[in-house]
């Protein structure tokens, strides 16, 4: 049980209690999600007692989603802070807490029921906890890679010439609400020149003929997210556009055969760089070859070049080496990938091959 692991690293720390306060967090050991915008929700560990604090409008939800936790709810005008005490029940010593989304003022709450606490970031212990995927999430992100691969067809098939960034992204929209799923994050649609700038958001430019076009989007299942990216050209596609479009597959390809269990992520950044280095584009490469995936569309490990952290079997990572150019336009190429005791094996399958659109 996750929160068993929890209590584990508790008592080797001789963290006599646990106030956890993002919800991912809070999701990943209860299994309950939620987003409880500015009202306060936390997980109180104490022992092998877990109390889940919700607001009021979440106590049924809660009840029904989470496990191994007792719920206790606040009403608005109440002070949400109440069953927190309760929970903590006077503890003292040390307190583990996330550092970096406990906000100071929350600790102060937290010291004054806790006089003299100490506080130890658990939040580095959780995110090396949801790194490597059980079996129930490996299936949950399966089936969002297999939803997101639908889509992604369904998208390439119907793109036309004339159609704005935004009316394209709404379409992705739509086809990934009507498979079932959530969106893991805001679709990308970058058409022509837009194209190399990497997370621009979509906006009213029209596709149009000898456009690259770049599709950055995933469909969220049970909780767990997908995250492609395809680039495809609006008619036939030149000299050029087909140059870089290979290049960047070359690059994809390499680090996803770098990936095995002991690989650094340096390693497979490095796998891909080296490639788009040797095609005389190392400036266009701009950002990591690729980050962690699970709950959150971005989550540990990063790869990031010159990185040490090292790939285990079960964690889930993408592999989206890119190359911009400006006022040229842009190419990224993007898979999941399960690290597992063989290499790497592909979660997203659909083609990736320079696609040609009407």
């Amino acid at each position: 049980m996750t929160l068993d692991r929890l209590r584990a690293w508790m008592e080797a720390r001789e963290a006599g209690a646990a106030v956890l306060t993002d919800p991912v967090s809070i999701a990943y050991l209860t299994g309950f999600a939620s987003n409880p915008h500015e009202r306060l929700m936390a997980l109180v560990v104490r022992g092998q007692r877990a109390v889940l604090v919700v607001p009021s409008l979440e106590a049924d939800s809660a009840a029904a989603a989470a496990s191994g936790v007792t719920v206790s709810a606040w009403r608005d005008g109440e002070d949400a802070w109440a069953p927190v005490a309760a929970a903590l029940d006077g503890a003292g010593g040390t307190l583990a807490v996330e550092m970096d989304h406990l906000s100071l003022a929350r600790w102060e709450r937290l010291r004054g029921m806790a006089p003299g606490a100490r506080p130890v970031d658990a939040g580095a212990e959780v995110r090396r906890l949801r790194a490597r995927k059980t079996a129930a999430e490996l299936a949950r992100l399966e089936e969002a890679a297999r939803l997101t691969d639908a889509v992604t067809e369904r998208a390439l098939e119907e793109l036309q010439a004339g159609r704005s960034e935004l009316e394209v992204a709404a379409a992705i929209d739509h086809a990934i609400a009507a498979s079932g799923a959530r969106l893991s994050f805001d679709t990308i649609v970058q058409s022509g020149p837009n194209s190399a700038q990497p997370h621009l958001r979509p906006g009213d430019r029209r596709l149009a003929a000898g456009d690259l076009v770049l599709l950055d989007f995933g469909a969220a299942s049970g909780g767990y997210r997908a995250d492609t990216t395809r680039t495809l050209v609006m008619g036939e596609p030149d000299a050029r556009q087909r140059e870089v479009h290979a290049l960047v597959l070359a690059a994809h390809d390499a680090a996803v055969a770098a990936i095995r269990p002991g690989a650094t992520v340096g390693e497979v950044d490095e796998a891909a760089r080296a490639v788009i280095r040797a095609g005389g584009l190392a400036d266009a490469f701009i950002h990591r070859v690729g980050h962690g995936l699970g709950l959150e569309a971005h989550e540990e490990p990063s790869l990031d070049p010159g990185g040490d952290a090292v790939l285990e079997a079960g964690m889930v990572v993408t592999v989206e080496p890119g190359v911009y150019l400006a006022g040229w336009g842009g190419v990224r190429i993007e898979d999941d990938v399960v690290v597992e005791a063989g290499g790497a094996r592909l979660l997203t399958r659909a083609d990736r091959t320079l696609r040609v659109a009407g």
